[in-house]
């Protein structure tokens, strides 16, 4: 069975542009020293819902739709009264992307997704953490393109984060500025 050669457009655009204009740019020794994607894991925590039928059902259909794969359930790893929390309980779903298709989610959330998002203005600098990981949070799930009208009646939030190897908060801007992140604009 032959194997298929379809890359991602950011994919290309990383491994063709961004690399060696970031590697000549901060006069970097190797390649590898560029952060490279590693994984973007995405995750609904169901919190006061947790017990909720439909609403979990809500957030497997939507991960599963705007994924292209099927969500985990993530449990609780400790019993905490005050929350009515018992170890095991299902708290979340969660999918994690490597490969073709991060590459493929990261293009859509940018060049989709974000625009479509009321009043935006860029995501915040300040959702960098010290490794070079980028978390942002979405507080519904109507902006996504692959869900339907109805099946975003339920709302529900979704955070993202993109991992990467070998990063630094700096380059790992540098990359996802390259990508077409749409960061907010400082004020000095």
């Amino acid at each position: 069975m032959a194997r298929s050669t379809y890359t991602p457009n950011l994919k290309k655009l990383y491994l063709d542009t961004i690399v060696p204009e970031i590697k000549s740019e901060f006069k970097l020794k190797n390649q590898n020293q560029v952060p490279k994607l590693n994984k973007i894991v995405l995750n609904v925590g169901l919190g006061r819902s947790k017990d909720d039928k439909k609403m979990m059902e809500v957030a497997t259909n939507t991960l599963a739709k705007i994924s292209g794969q099927a969500p985990i359930q993530t449990k609780a790893k400790k019993s905490i009264a005050a929350f009515k929390l018992r170890e095991g309980n299902v708290i979340g779903l969660k999918v994690t992307l490597r490969g073709n298709r991060m590459y493929e989610f990261l293009d859509r959330m940018i060049n989709i997704v974000m625009p479509r998002q009321h009043d935006f203005h860029g995501v915040k600098l300040k959702s960098f953490d010290k490794s070079g990981n980028f978390s942002i949070g979405f507080v519904d799930q109507s902006v996504f393109p692959e869900l339907s009208f109805e099946e975003t009646t339920t709302a529900h939030g979704i955070s993202i984060v993109i991992n990467f190897n070998n990063g630094s908060k700096e380059l790992s801007k540098e990359v996802l500025t390259r990508f077409g992140m749409p960061f907010e604009k400082e004020n000095n």
